[in-house]
């Protein structure tokens, strides 16, 4: 692929532009949205068109108390594909890699919801916060730990402007995960020794032939830069569940392994990891991935916690229980519609937080936390040493991709 410099668009280039470019609309938008939030309809801005983002669209669209008032894609077909679906005219749908920045800047908008690949997450998430408006952000937050801290900053600075900032994880809206997690934390397992996390499941499917950069980012989930990896993108589920396990206290250190072996057709992302976490009191954690074919053996995104007491089994769209004698044992209950069920009350509860301004955004923490321990994870395998959270929380490695031949 022939380097254009003159049409990349770098993620430190794109925040530190739209920082300087939407800090003057910042007091316009703020009492623009501050008007609006106080009718009971957000004027929402969906960024990422593409499956998943026409997906959420339309239950922010169900939910009834948004109005789908702007598109931004870099695909023109996925804008005027959800503009027809949800009736928003073409003067508010934006392409190219600046997408984001028009929309925010353009679009009059109460809150956007953040539905594009990771690595733009914290510019765009950035940029909507300089403007003054709410936002409903997808896991993972980031791809890399400076990406993560400039979550955790733009979250600050919507919580001191009074507005809500949420990332989107279903697991822990889940009525059966919440019981048993409180039962955990309550003492319920006695004193825990060992866990097992594991995100088991067959390849993603090939959006376009490789070869164009317009193929590259429609393939964005085997790309490193711009997915983080399987295990930022996809096994982020088990790991927030094993960190939530652990009161989302981060492990000491890491150590493990990985590779790319069997899915070798597009992009740089590995197709496997095995890791060991250690917490504090030598309480150790492993955990593994797969995304490739196992030919029939079960999978599953599934944590298992042993105590003394008792042991804490869930699976994510399966059973979720604590097995153990007397009051330990929790029966639980199947998660079947957790996918939807979690999306619906994360959209439910960021209209209510944006009504009753609640800018508490108790999401966001737990959320980072969770990001980093799967980078930390990520770290270790790749370079094949152990990892510890003190020097991952210092890293000032970006992970930067290649963005030449799009145009902005």
């Amino acid at each position: 692929m022939k380097s254009n410099p003159s049409q990349e668009l770098p993620r430190r280039q794109f925040i530190a532009q739209a920082g300087l470019g939407l800090a003057a609309l910042s007091t316009t938008r703020l009492a623009v949205a501050q008007g609006s939030a106080a009718n009971s309809k957000l004027r929402l801005g969906v960024i990422g068109c593409g499956k998943r983002g026409q997906w959420i669209t339309a239950l922010f669209a169900e939910h009834g108390g948004y109005e789908i008032a702007g598109l931004a894609d870099y695909f023109p077909e996925a804008v005027n594909e959800a503009a027809g679906k949800f009736g928003v005219p073409s003067a508010r749908t934006f392409t190219g890699l600046k997408c984001a920045e028009k929309l925010i800047a353009r679009g009059k908008l109460d809150a956007v919801a953040i539905i594009s690949p990771p690595y733009f997450h914290p510019g765009q998430a950035q940029a909507a916060v300089a403007a003054g408006m709410n936002v409903y952000l997808a896991k993972p937050v980031a791809v890399d730990v400076p990406g993560c801290h400039a979550i955790t900053a733009s979250a600050d600075t919507a919580r001191k402007q009074g507005k809500v900032f949420l990332v989107d994880f279903q697991t822990r809206t889940n009525e059966f995960y919440l019981e048993a997690l409180r039962r955990v934390h309550a003492g319920a397992l006695g004193d825990l020794c060992f866990g097992e996390a594991s995100y088991h499941d067959g390849r993603l499917a090939l959006k376009a032939p490789p070869g164009t950069p317009e193929a590259r980012l429609k393939n964005w989930v085997f790309d490193q830069a711009l997915s983080g990896d399987i295990i930022v993108e996809q096994n982020i589920h088990a790991i927030d569940v094993m960190s939530w396990v652990m009161k989302d206290t981060p492990p000491l250190r890491c150590t493990g392994t990985g590779g790319r072996r069997v899915r070798l057709d597009a992009g740089n992302a590995w197709d496997h990891f095995a890791l060991t976490y250690e917490y504090a009191n030598q309480i150790g954690v492993t955990f593994s991935s797969r995304q490739f074919d196992a030919h029939g053996t079960p999978g599953g995104i599934l944590n298992r916690m042993f105590g003394s007491k008792g042991v804490l089994m869930t699976a994510y769209g399966g059973d979720v229980l604590i097995r153990g004698a007397g009051d330990t044992f929790y029966r639980g209950g199947k998660t079947g519609g957790i996918y939807k069920e979690g999306a619906v009350a994360n959209i439910r509860a960021f209209h209510a937080a944006v009504q009753k301004q609640d800018v508490t955004n108790a999401t966001v923490a737990p959320s980072v936390t969770s990001n980093l321990v799967a980078i930390m994870g990520r770290t270790a395998a790749y370079e094949k040493r152990t990892v510890t959270w003190a020097e991952l929380v210092a890293s000032k490695k970006v992970l930067q991709p290649e963005l030449f031949g799009l145009h902005a």
